[in-house]
């Protein structure tokens, strides 16, 4: 009997030994208030960074839809743009085409224009030769120039073309209305210096300076005539208006009438 009381107390001694034991582990397993509440501002701490790395990620991606709208609106305007600088360019095309065929038209054109420019020059020299000697030295010497302006290459052919025009407009400027020029009368080698007077190409008349003589031009016989002493007032009067000297009136001049064809 003792031996079993004595062993009963032993295993409740151990018992006892051991809840405390287990009382004490896990006192000491049991996180204390202050950990707690570190944990939580730790996870207080996290979630904000959390947070914050989420608003960043989210700014990020409004600036990046912006910039990707930007660059679309972009390349919508450089595609509106590309192609307005492709109707451009194509209208350039067709205009370079145009002006191509033309250039080539005119090459063209030139071949046929050359010949007929020589043609006027010999046309207009006959016609110097053959009509009354009106300012016939600058006649001719125009004449001389135009064959001089053809073998320039420095000169384009439509200048050429337009001084050609612009010589036969003199010739016709020659046939109009009354006029009178200073020069020389070569008479039997003689220099003699007169006033010109023509009225348009119907009559051709010189004067001498002092009024003494005049000699009125034969185109038939291609000389000079001398005239009545009767036509010195009247041609001097004509001389006069035709340098606004003095007012027009009708005067009375010899003129060669044609000759009858047989």
């Amino acid at each position: 009997m003792t031996t079993v009381i004595k062993r009963s107390k032993i295993a409740a001694a151990m018992v006892g030994v051991m809840a405390l034991a287990g009382s004490g582990l896990a006192a000491a397993n049991t996180p204390s208030l202050q950990q707690l509440q570190s944990e939580q501002i730790q996870t207080h701490r996290n979630q904000a960074a959390s947070q914050g790395r989420i608003d960043s990620l989210f700014d990020q991606s409004r600036e990046l839809l912006g910039e990707y709208r930007s660059v679309v609106a972009e390349y919508e305007a450089l595609n509106v743009y590309n192609n307005h600088v492709q109707k451009l360019v194509d209208d350039q095309n067709a205009s370079i085409a145009s002006l191509q065929r033309q250039i080539d038209g005119i090459e063209a054109t030139r071949q046929g224009i050359v010949p007929l420019m020589y043609k006027m020059i010999d046309s207009l020299d006959t016609f110097v030769g053959l009509d009354i000697p009106i300012h016939s030295e600058a006649r001719e010497r125009r004449v001389e120039r135009l064959r001089s302006t053809m073998t320039r290459s420095d000169v384009t052919d439509s200048e050429k073309f337009r001084l050609i025009i612009e010589a036969y407009q003199i010739e016709m400027d020659y046939g109009i209305g009354p006029n009178s020029y200073s020069g020389n009368l070569n008479l039997g080698g003689q220099e003699i210096a007169v006033d010109f007077f023509h009225m348009g190409r119907v009559t051709l008349m010189a004067q001498s300076l002092d009024g003494r003589s005049a000699w009125l031009w034969d185109n038939n016989a291609r000389n000079w005539t001398k005239v009545d002493d009767s036509f010195l007032s009247p041609l001097t009067q004509a001389i006069r208006m035709s340098r606004r000297q003095t007012a027009f009136d009708i005067v009375r001049l010899p003129v060669f009438a044609a000759e009858n064809a047989e």
